[in-house]
């Protein structure tokens, strides 16, 4: 057994592919009998750290992980440097909080139109089985955020490299995360910006009245309004710092819901020669019946979203041996699906009923759809809805963007040595906001791609963490653990490819009107 220190740097990779905390030392006897092992000490520069001194090892310091024949022992300080893990003080209701405001988007006010397409009977059975097996696979991954006591992997990337290894792990999962991080940045200024111009318009009297006389924002300004307003939100420096931002976005999510949904129900059903006919029971057949039947699928895919953030969230909750984080994380999960449930069923229910086939079918821009559940409305219902829909976004944005934050600072103070200064943070997210409301900018059809693209991002919450289980946990392959989660990671990997291959032939035959810089 050799022993060498090495300096911070020179582990950049080591350090990315795992994240431990403190761990038994009895770890190097049960290593070592496997052959040579080198003990590596990673220097620390900052004050108060203890260094490795024969042989021996600070617990409050250090934490160790295995890689390959190599046990590689970490500062904790660094973590303590994150925006993800710097601060582990988190509670059941902050976690509740950011689940809910990552777990219910825009992307829910389509759920209607997905009953739309597959009728009452399946589109009930779609949404509850979608809607379980998406709760299963949060179960597994707060269960393997700490799957031995000492252990935790607190980012989605580094599990996937712990469980498939760190090529394919890495591959597998850093671009949808990044797309599922960035990318909804990009659509939530995209769907910000145009809903506060949507509220200009109600607020002014729609067009042709006051907006007229009063002179408008461009759509790359409103855009720019929203980016401004999200960079001076994301200032927060960590996770837990934007509990309430988060508390905010939950509430309002919930609200704009909850809305949409008990509207009808007090006023009645107000459209006449509504039907409830389906692309089941109607003349469409063939290749474009069975494309409305995948898209109807994929819009209640979409709407169950939020699973890149489990680990994350649950990285802010404290744990110990004999109060592991899953015990809090379980219980936060419970509630807040609890919540989610109370919106997703009725508004597509109740939405279906009120509205049937006359709910518009264009896909991507939100916007159509708030104008459209808030017609027969006054233009104070109108604007309240508006004003809740623009609230959730620009708190939707903090928590989606924080991985990218997570994964900059986590290069800088690795290469540095050293935590990132306060000014530099900021100028880090000022030129994320500023990428992200380019991109909107640039590209202001991308919600049209939404499908396509995020065909390739819907393994990470119904694939991956299945086949994590049958890698991390070794069930028996005769099991049913084995067998069910060998199905259902199958399963969701053919669904991925049909969904993908959709959206694809919907784009080939309806086509796609690329307004670059026109949004």
């Amino acid at each position: 057994m050799s022993n060498r220190v090495v300096d911070m740097g020179d582990l950049a990779d080591l350090i990315d592919i795992n994240e431990t905390a403190p761990s038994l030392c009895h770890q190097l006897s049960h290593s070592s009998s496997k052959g040579s092992l080198q003990i590596i000490t990673i220097a620390a520069s900052s004050k108060g750290s203890d260094a490795f001194v024969g042989g021996s090892m600070s617990r409050r310091s250090f934490r160790s992980e295995v890689v390959g024949d190599l046990i590689v022992f970490t500062p904790v300080i660094l973590e303590e440097w994150l925006p993800i893990t710097g601060s582990r003080n988190g509670t059941v209701l902050t976690s509740i909080f950011h689940l809910l405001c990552s777990g219910i988007g825009f992307q829910t006010l389509l759920l209607p139109l997905a009953f739309a397409m597959l009728g009452w009977v399946w589109g009930t059975i779609a949404l509850s089985l979608v809607f379980i097996w998406q709760i299963y696979t949060t179960w597994i991954l707060v269960n393997l955020h700490e799957p031995v006591p000492g252990t935790r992997y607190s980012r989605y990337v580094r599990l996937s490299i712990v469980a498939f290894g760190p090529k394919l792990g890495k591959l597998l999962a850093i671009f949808p995360v990044m797309y599922l991080s960035s990318g909804s940045c990009v659509m939530l200024v995209i769907t910000g910006g145009l809903t506060m111009e949507q509220l200009y318009k109600i607020m002014c009297g729609g067009e042709g009245h006051a907006c007229d006389q009063a002179k408008s924002l461009s759509g790359p300004e409103w855009f720019l309004v929203f980016t401004c307003i999200a960079i001076v939100i994301v200032q927060l420096p960590k996770l837990n710092s934007i509990a309430r931002v988060s508390m905010i976005g939950a509430i309002t999510a919930i609200a704009y819901c909850t809305l949409i949904w008990v509207l009808p129900i007090k006023d009645g059903r107000k459209l006449t020669g509504v039907s409830h006919e389906t692309v089941l029971t109607s003349i469409e057949t063939g290749m474009a019946g069975f494309s409305r039947i995948l898209t109807a699928i994929g819009i209640i895919v979409f709407a169950c979203r939020g699973h890149n953030l489990i680990l994350e969230i649950q990285g802010t909750l404290p744990s110990s041996e004999k109060h592991p984080s899953k015990k809090k994380m379980l219980r936060a999960v419970f509630l807040s699906y609890l919540l989610i449930a109370s919106c997703f069923f009725p508004l597509a229910i109740v939405g279906y009923w009120a509205y049937g086939n006359k709910i518009p079918t264009i896909g991507g821009i939100i916007i159509p759809y708030l104008d459209f559940y808030g017609h027969n409305y006054s233009k104070l219902v109108k604007c309240l809805i508006h004003i809740l829909v623009i609230i959730s976004c620009l708190s939707s944005f903090p928590i989606y963007a924080m991985p990218a934050f997570d994964n900059i600072e986590l290069i800088y103070s690795i290469k540095k040595k050293k935590a990132c200064p306060w000014w530099l943070r900021t100028g880090f997210r000022i030129i994320y906001g500023g990428i992200a409301f380019f991109i909107a900018v640039a590209l202001p059809f991308l919600p049209f791609l939404g499908g396509l693209i995020g065909g390739l991002a819907l393994p990470l919450t119904f694939v991956y963490p299945c086949f994590m289980w049958v890698k991390m946990k070794k069930p028996k392959r005769t099991s049913g653990m084995w067998w069910g989660n060998i199905m259902l990671g199958s399963l969701g990997i053919v669904g991925s490819v049909m969904v993908v291959v959709t959206s694809a032939w919907n784009l080939a035959d309806k086509g796609l009107h690329a307004n670059f810089f026109k949004p």
